[in-house]
C-alpha cells in the first residue's frame, strides 16, 4: 500500500510583501515506497557506494597524479628477456625496435620455446647482426616442463644483468626511451617497476572492446600500486631485479598453474615499499590483440585461472567491485519493473554514477592512449560488464586445459 502526503510551503516574508504581492504555493509530494522497492533501491544505492570507493578513492589518484620525466641518463645496465614459440611473423616486425632503444649498455635475451615457423633460422640471422642479442633454444623434450614459465625462467637465467624488463614478442616499443624510462630506479629498495600496454587500435567491436578491458584491468592495478596495494602487473611491460626472481625460487610456488608468469610473481613479492609504476607516454609498450573472439577468450579464461591464487586481500577487493558492479546493473533493471516512482529514484542513481565516472574515465582514457574510447564509456562499460560475466560463467564451468600457445 502507498499513501500521498502533500505539504503547503509558503516562503517567509514580511506583513507588506505579503499584502502586495500574490504567493502561489509550493507544493511537495512525498511518496511512501513498498518495502520491496526500498529494499531494492536500497540496495542499488549500496553498490553506488561501493563503486564509488574505487572511482574517487582509487582511480581518481592515477587521474591526478603527476607523470615525471624519463630520467637523461642510464643507472645500470638491463636484459630485456623476450619469450617467442612460433612468432616469426611479430619477431620481424618487431624485434628490430627494440635494438633501436637509447640506452647504453642493454641485451636482448630471446627465448625460442620449440618454435617449428621459421623462428629459428630467423633468429640466428638477426644474431649475427646484433652483438647485444642472446638467442636461448628449447627444445622439445619430457623432461622438461612445456610453458612460458619454463621458458621465461630460462631467459632470466641466460640473462647477463640483474636489472630485467619484460615484453612480448608481438609488441613494440612507443619510443627509443623506453627503457631509460623503464630502467632500474636510483632507489635500490625498488625492485619492480610496473609499466603500461595499451593494444593497437583496430576498427572493430572486439578491438573497441579488448582495448576498453585492458585500461580498465591497468587503471585498476596501477591505481592500487599508488594506493600502496601492488596485485599485479603485465608481462608486456614490466621489470624487476633478477636477484628477486632467484631470492624467491621463481615460480616454484605456482609453477603447475598454465599462467600467471606474470600477474602471479608481482602478486606474490609486490609491496608498497618495493614497486613504483611509469606512466610517461614514452615508457609504453604498443602490443598487437586478439583479431578473433574465440582467441580473446581464450586469453581472458587464462588470466581468470590466474586470478584464483592471487591473495586473500586482492581477491576481497577485486571480488568486490566486480559484484558491486554485477548487481548494480542487475538490481537497475530490476527496478525498471517497479512503480514510477522507484523507477525515477533508480534512474536517479544510475545517472548520478554515469556522471561522475565520466567525470573520471575519460581523463584516464586519454592519459592511457584510449582518447577514442572516451566518447563511447557508458556504452562499452555495459558491454564489458556482459562480457565478462559470460566469461567468468564459461572459465568457471567450462573445459581446465589452458595452454600458452
Amino acid at each position: 500500500m502507498r499513501a500521498y502526503f502533500c505539504l503547503i510551503f509558503y516562503p517567509h516574508k514580511s506583513d507588506l510583501q505579503i499584502k502586495n504581492e500574490k504567493f502561489a504555493p509550493i507544493y511537495f509530494t512525498i511518496v511512501i515506497l513498498t518495502p520491496l522497492e526500498i529494499i531494492l533501491l536500497s540496495i542499488l544505492a549500496f553498490c553506488l557506494l561501493v563503486q564509488l570507493y574505487y572511482v574517487l578513492f582509487v582511480h581518481l589518484k592515477l587521474a591526478r597524479v603527476s607523470i615525471e620525466e624519463a630520467p637523461f641518463s642510464a643507472h645500470k645496465p638491463i636484459s630485456v628477456i623476450v619469450c617467442a614459440r612460433n612468432e616469426i611473423v611479430n619477431l620481424e616486425q618487431y624485434l628490430p625496435s627494440l635494438f633501436s632503444q637509447n640506452y647504453p649498455e642493454f641485451e636482448v635475451v630471446v627465448v625460442n620455446d620449440r618454435s617449428w615457423d621459421g623462428t629459428e633460422e630467423f633468429l640466428e640471422a638477426f644474431e649475427k647482426k646484433h652483438h647485444n642479442l642472446k638467442v636461448v633454444k628449447i627444445l622439445d623434450n619430457d623432461k622438461f616442463i612445456a610453458g612460458k614459465k619454463f621458458a621465461v625462467t630460462m631467459g632470466i637465467k641466460a640473462a647477463k644483468y640483474d636489472w630485467l624488463v619484460f615484453t612480448d614478442a608481438d609488441c613494440m616499443p612507443a619510443s627509443d626511451n623506453w627503457l631509460m624510462d623503464m630502467q632500474q630506479p636510483a632507489d635500490e629498495q625498488t625492485e619492480i617497476v610496473l609499466g603500461y600496454s595499451p593494444y593497437i587500435k583496430k576498427r572493430s567491436l572486439l578491438n573497441a572492446l579488448i582495448r576498453f578491458e585492458t585500461f580498465f584491468t591497468a587503471v585498476n592495478y596501477l591505481s592500487f600500486a599508488l594506493k600502496g596495494m601492488p596485485y599485479m602487473g603485465v608481462g608486456r611491460n614490466m621489470a624487476y631485479k633478477k636477484s628477486l626472481f632467484f631470492k624467491n625460487k621463481g615460480f616454484a610456488a605456482h609453477m603447475h598453474i598454465p599462467s600467471g608468469d606474470d600477474d602471479l610473481f608481482i602478486n606474490a613479492h609486490a609491496n608498497k615499499f618495493n614497486t613504483e609504476i611509469r606512466l610517461h607516454q614514452d615508457s609504453h609498450v604498443w602490443s598487437e590483440p586478439n583479431k578473433t573472439w574465440a582467441g580473446y577468450l581464450r586469453q581472458k579464461k587464462r588470466h581468470f585461472g590466474a586470478g584464483k591464487f592471487y591473495k586473500s586481500k586482492h581477491k576481497f577487493i577485486l571480488s568486490l567491485q566486480i559484484i558491486a558492479q554485477f548487481l548494480f546493473y542487475a538490481f537497475f533493471a530490476a527496478c525498471m519493473f517497479l512503480s514510477r516512482e522507484a523507477q525515477y529514484v533508480a534512474l536517479g542513481i544510475f545517472v548520478l554514477s554515469i556522471m561522475i565516472r565520466c567525470f573520471v574515465y575519460p581523463k584516464l582514457l586519454k592519459r592511457l592512449n584510449y582518447r577514442d574510447l572516451r566518447w563511447w564509456f557508458p556504452i562499452l562499460d555495459i558491454l564489458l560488464f556482459l562480457f565478462l560475466t559470460l566469461n567468468g560463467f564459461l572459465s568457471m564451468f567450462g573445459k581446465k586445459n589452458v595452454k600458452w600457445k
